[in-house]
């Protein structure tokens, strides 16, 4: 069960195989939280929408179509129900900016690229700090560009995932991901860091 794809699991879920919905639970329930902590800052909340999430996809999974692309599928579903949940609560929550820091294990690849490329060697800046201001700088793009640099650098969707999940096509994607780290290099270089180099889509 752990070796299937999502496809695979996908439709033994449409065949009445509740195993294959535990493990697609298994496989993406942490990587939704993370999407939802990063969007509305709040654990509960997240904790919540995960959940729904997990059901609409439960429930509307005779709508899927096997065509190698669940993530995509999946976080387009997480986003429709975050955007209904923002227009419930009268709050945009996708674009409220809360300080705060983040050690979140999916951050990592990212952070670490950034701390060791984004200071000279004799004035590297720690994780932790590179976290603060990345999370301080992130709220401040816009919307569709903040989710497409998120879900390629912290969720590890490909560029197709993302333009399937944000409803878009292909050249959107690339174009919104490029605006934002040019936006973020930028905004560190404000803060003193010195030719700062955010990794690049594949």
């Amino acid at each position: 069960m752990t070796e299937a794809s999502d496809d695979e699991l996908m439709l033994m879920l449409q065949g009445g195989d509740s195993q294959a919905f535990r493990a697609l639970v298994e496989r993406h329930q942490r990587p939704l939280m993370g999407f939802f902590v990063r969007q509305t800052r709040d654990p509960q909340l997240a904790e919540d929408l995960t959940q729904e999430t997990l059901l609409r996809v439960y429930n509307q999974s005779w709508d899927y179509l096997p065509r190698g692309q669940f993530r995509g599928w999946m976080f387009r579903v997480a986003r429709n129900l975050l955007i209904d949940n923002v227009r419930r609560r009268s709050s945009d929550a996708l674009v409220h900016s809360v300080k705060g820091s983040s050690s979140d294990d999916d951050d990592e690849p990212l952070l670490t690229s950034l701390s060791a490329e984004s200071r000279s060697p004799d004035d590297q800046a720690s994780i932790a700090e590179v976290t603060r201001v990345v999370d301080e700088l992130l709220p401040e793009l816009p919307e569709e560009q903040r989710l497409t640099f998120q879900m390629y650098h912290f969720l590890g969707l490909s560029l197709p995932e993302i333009a399937d999940s944000l409803e878009t096509n292909l050249p959107t994607t690339k174009s919104r991901l490029r605006l934002a780290r040019e936006k973020l290099q930028d905004q560190l270089r404000a803060r003193g860091f010195r030719d700062p180099q955010l990794p690049e889509a594949e």
